[in-house]
């Protein structure tokens, strides 16, 4: 959802359970709201145009001062405002950003700290402590999910995201070779919608099909943050057709080897990469992943959230996510 409402009147808003290690023990902020008198986990309104995850971290930022990375999605919670309004609250677990993740929180845009009339007292405290401050009973329930996840060893995640290039011209319409049909103007427009979305799971690489409609794709993402681009053969769709096996091959080292990534490509190769992602998934994988052709929509990103490496990598979660340049 890219609007602070969608079609049905539903308030959207995000936010994040912050969590960090200390002598064993998790420990998370929670935030005062003067206005309303209660302790509650930092969250706010979308903005216009503004997708969930960028306004997780940007809310995070605003009211207790930190920018972070966004991990496994939690349960969301829906509930009525004193105006009537139906509100939705999205929540994912996050983790404060180190230096490994300058790039990404480089592109992202300046954020002022809340107001002391809006957010007066912030407070790292234990899981339990927390629970006992939230003045919503409900707010206990994301809470409860993230203690699963990291009572079971699935809470610190690294993010593998799959991104199908943006709209290209078609190909009836185009006079040149399959690898160099361009972006139209609405592909390049996801494109540089895709940008706060990748910054907000903190990617660090970028792997790509060199073909020019995957490779521009996520170009814009490259020259804001100033990574270098990895272009792989096996990526495209010559090469899927000639050999799938080299296409799954790259995703499944991606997969074992976790680290925030990103990779664009094709719609068919992405039959491989949801073969691929399905296999490190679990019946308790949070998430469902996509079952059919096309797979992915033109300019969509799926997250998948992995724990562990080497043949113990495993699909925590997975997700999906489109900018608000898509309008098909």
């Amino acid at each position: 959802m890219s609007q602070e409402t969608n079609g049905r009147g539903v308030v959207e808003a995000a936010g994040a359970l912050v969590w960090r290690e200390r002598d064993g023990r998790l420990e998370l902020p929670v935030v005062h709201r003067p206005r309303y008198k209660d302790w509650s986990w930092p969250k706010g309104k979308l903005d216009p145009g503004e997708l969930l995850p960028t306004a997780a971290v940007r809310e995070v930022a605003e009211e207790i001062g930190e920018q972070v990375v966004l991990g496994v999605p939690l349960p969301s919670l829906r509930y009525t405002t004193s105006d009537g309004r139906t509100k939705r609250v999205h929540y994912w677990a996050a983790r404060c950003a180190t230096d490994d993740d300058g790039a990404a929180v480089a592109v992202r845009p300046p954020v002022a700290q809340a107001p002391m009339e809006e957010i007066d007292d912030v407070v790292w405290v234990s899981a339990a402590t927390a629970a006992d401050l939230l003045t919503r009973r409900a707010d206990r329930a994301p809470l409860e999910a993230l203690l699963t996840l990291w009572e079971r060893g699935r809470l610190a995640t690294s993010a593998v995201v799959v991104a199908r290039h943006g709209r290209a011209q078609r190909r009836s319409a185009w006079k040149g070779g399959e690898e160099t049909r361009p972006l139209t103007g609405q592909g390049r427009a996801q494109a540089k919608a895709l940008v706060p979305v990748l910054a907000a799971y903190g990617v660090a690489e970028i792997v790509t099909s060199p073909w020019e409609r995957c490779l521009r794709t996520v170009v814009p993402y490259a020259e804001r943050t100033g990574l270098p681009v990895r272009t792989v053969d096996a990526l495209t769709e010559a090469a899927f057709k000639e050999d799938p096996g080299k296409s799954a091959h790259v995703v499944d080292e991606l997969l074992h080897e976790p680290r925030n990534v990103v990779l664009s490509t094709h719609r068919p190769v992405l039959r491989a990469v949801m073969d691929a992602v399905g296999e490190c998934t679990r019946r308790w994988t949070i998430g469902a992943l996509p079952e059919r052709d096309p797979w992915l929509r033109t300019g969509e990103a799926l997250v998948a959230h992995v724990t562990g490496s080497g043949a113990a990598a495993r699909v925590v979660a997975v997700e999906r996510h489109r900018g608000a340049a898509n309008g098909d």
